[in-house]
């Protein structure tokens, strides 16, 4: 007999703001026939309750439900505390799950669930964070994430985004929040979902903390930051330039928008300098590590044969020899940092400065 913690339990996090979905998406995935057990662990406010009804109607998994105020406060500590009793439970074989599904209340800030992982050795023992999911309401999207930093939060730590209610908005509506959502978080690849009726390879291992993880960043997005870069002072010309000529056209709403969940990203074909690097990353997340969503990156460093790849959330950072460099690849060096008003030029200027 295999003992169950001779592999980690995988963890996703599903988030979105209310009446994105989430619930529906849930649903969904505990009611398809993948023949996986999954526990859910529930954080909703108290009159929400409802939710759990319908779960425990539709299917025998093991829901937690707990109802005592928001993740972002009080729950931390419950949700260690849970998900630790969940796992000793499982070692005893008093339960039986495969993977764990923690459903945020929608005004939940996804970064303490996360940080939880990491944060606490029992916890980090028996699980693997595997990814962060977060539904967007394409009919309500721009609205909240104008009015909610919740909202912003939500898509910035975001491994896949899934865009929900799209058939109740026009077509031109859905290219202009993408775009939208891309400048916030150009990691995570953006899928329209109807009615929760999502493929699973979408939803479960999608590695979104593995370290070794494939660095994901839309390709057109890193094309046009450095069409920007060129043009650093004729930046606002430069759009009034491309409305002029209808470049810019299908994105009518984009300039409008002056979201504090921001992406930028730096590339570099020096190798790094591994002291200076360290030094710079320590310094700049015990400033600026509340700010911090999510960065990733795979480094070029002096000295090195391989790859380093790195991540972190908040002030958690953690790092992973990579591959070998391939015989002529080039090495290039490439983060991308996700946060809240962070100060880019002096991140930029830094990692510059890291360079040998």
């Amino acid at each position: 007999m295999t003992t169950p913690t001779a592999t980690p339990i995988a963890a996703t996090i599903l988030t979105g703001f209310l009446g994105a979905g989430k619930t529906t998406l849930l649903r969904r995935v505990l009611s398809e026939a993948h023949g996986q057990k999954i526990a859910v662990i529930e954080n909703e406010f108290g009159e929400e309750n409802i939710d759990n009804e319908i779960l425990v109607a539709d299917t025998t998994e093991n829901i937690v439900q707990m109802s005592n105020g928001c993740v972002c406060c009080t729950i931390r500590e419950d949700l260690r505390a849970t998900l630790t009793d969940l796992a000793a439970r499982r070692r005893k074989g008093e339960l039986d799950f495969e993977r764990v599904i923690i459903e945020t209340t929608g005004l939940a800030d996804p970064g303490p669930v996360a940080q939880t992982f990491f944060m606490d050795d029992e916890v980090a023992e028996a699980y693997q964070l595997d990814a962060i999911l977060t539904l967007v309401d394409a009919k309500h999207a721009d609205q909240q994430l104008d009015s909610r930093q919740e909202a912003r939060r939500q898509v910035g730590f975001a491994d896949q985004i899934f865009l929900t209610k799209t058939d109740l908005v026009d077509a031109a509506a859905v290219q202009a929040l993408t775009h939208r959502l891309k400048h916030m978080n150009p990691r995570a690849p953006i899928t329209p979902v109807h009615f929760g009726e999502v493929p699973l390879a979408t939803v479960l291992d999608l590695k979104g903390f593995n370290l070794n993880a494939k660095l994901d960043i839309d390709p057109e997005f890193l094309a046009a930051d450095d069409h920007h870069h060129g043009h650093h002072d004729h930046d606002h010309h430069h759009h009034d330039h491309d409305h002029a000529h209808g470049e810019h056209c299908d994105h009518p709403h984009h300039h409008h928008h002056d979201d504090d969940v921001k992406s930028f990203v730096f590339r570099s074909t020096k190798p790094l300098s591994p002291t200076r690097l360290e030094d710079f990353l320590g310094a700049i997340v015990q400033v600026y590590g509340p700010k911090m969503l999510r960065y990733k990156g795979v480094l070029h460093l002096k000295g090195s044969e391989r790859k380093v790849i790195f991540q972190g959330v908040h002030q958690l950072m953690g790092s992973d020899m990579g591959p070998k460099w391939a015989p002529g690849e080039a090495k290039v060096s490439k983060m991308v940092f996700i946060g809240i008003d962070l100060p880019k030029d002096i991140l930029l200027e830094g990692l510059k400065a890291c360079e040998v």
